[in-house]
């Protein structure tokens, strides 16, 4: 029949035999390999200015070294030392403390302020303030705040002024209140940056899931619960995640506000790294408390996206 066209014959690799594969290999190795070629200033950067520090401080921790001459080996002295130092423990009890207030109290505010505004007529406005504290440095917040907090500051005054309790309490020199009120310094900075962020999450959520669910009553607390904190939830597990690991390494509200002091009392964990290691010259000691704090942080951040990941995909 003239109105039929015979198919044409289907290609096959049948009869192409392995030359035909080589080939292909062979057209494609220069390729892969100029691929690996561009992408080797970059490893090469990270490797310089990450890997080999890295492993450089790893080694003069099991050494004692004061930056003069040889370092000189002296095994896990250095973190024997460590672990048995009362100051040690109190940084890594006010580390904890900072992990705890930087991951609820900024975090929670801040998600308080997207929820509450970003539906609200002119709600930009109502967050600019919160959000205009995140462009001043933390060493100029330390400044502001050691103004305020100190004794016969601006707070003591204040409360003395209104006549309510607490006008002569020491609030950067008794510990763990110094701590709390460094936090609470942090949390004035950080609330605006995070409810920027939750309003972003917010506003990309799609709008038909939560009109039927008004359609079905869903309002206030049981539409957060329900609706919006589900669908918060990748956000929320990035904006913890970074809130998480600047915790750890704080160093420089608490330099500027007290200098770990009165004492030692209001150290973390980054500040007991720089005292021993640039200001009383143990880099051994310094390199030992620098390896813990790394290793703490990365498995702290492994572990809490782990679970993260792994609740998202149960879910």
């Amino acid at each position: 029949m003239t109105g039929l066209s015979t198919p044409a014959p289907a290609r096959t690799t049948a009869g192409r035999g392995p030359g035909a594969t080589g080939r292909g290999r062979r057209r494609g190795g220069p390729y892969r390999w100029s691929a690996r070629a561009f992408s080797l200033p970059a490893i090469l950067f990270v490797a310089v200015l990450l890997y080999l520090p890295f492993l450089w401080t790893a080694a003069i921790s099991f050494t004692e070294y004061d930056g003069l001459g040889s370092p000189e080996w002296v095994g896990w002295a250095n973190y024997t030392e460590m672990f048995a130092d009362p100051n040690f423990t109190t940084s890594m009890r006010n580390t904890l403390m900072w992990v705890v207030g930087t991951i609820t109290v900024p975090v929670g505010l801040g998600l308080l302020i997207a929820v509450l505004t970003h539906d609200m007529r002119f709600g930009a406005w109502f967050r600019l303030p919160f959000l205009l504290t995140y462009a001043v440095s933390p060493v100029a917040v330390g400044v502001v705040w050691t103004f305020v907090l100190q004794n016969g500051g601006g707070l003591s005054q204040a409360l003395d002024g209104l006549g309510l309790p607490g006008a002569d309490s020491r609030w950067l020199l008794d510990e763990p209140l110094n701590t709390l009120m460094m936090i609470g310094a942090w949390a004035w900075q950080q609330t605006g940056v995070n409810a920027l962020l939750f309003v972003i999450g917010l506003q990309s959520i799609p709008k038909e899931p939560l009109e039927a669910a008004r359609l079905d009553g869903a309002s206030g607390w049981r539409m957060f619960r329900h609706m919006l904190w589900p669908m918060l939830r990748p956000l929320t597990t990035v904006v913890v995640g970074l809130a998480l690991v600047a915790s750890l390494k704080t160093f420089d509200i608490v330099m500027a506000m007290t200098e770990g002091g009165p004492g030692r009392n209001s150290e973390t964990l980054a500040l007991t790294m720089y005292r021993e290691a640039f200001v009383s010259s143990a880099y051994g000691a310094g390199s030992a408390v620098a390896l813990f704090l790394t290793v703490v942080t990365l498995v702290a951040a492994i572990t809490y996206l782990r679970r993260q990941l792994s609740t998202k995909h149960e879910i």
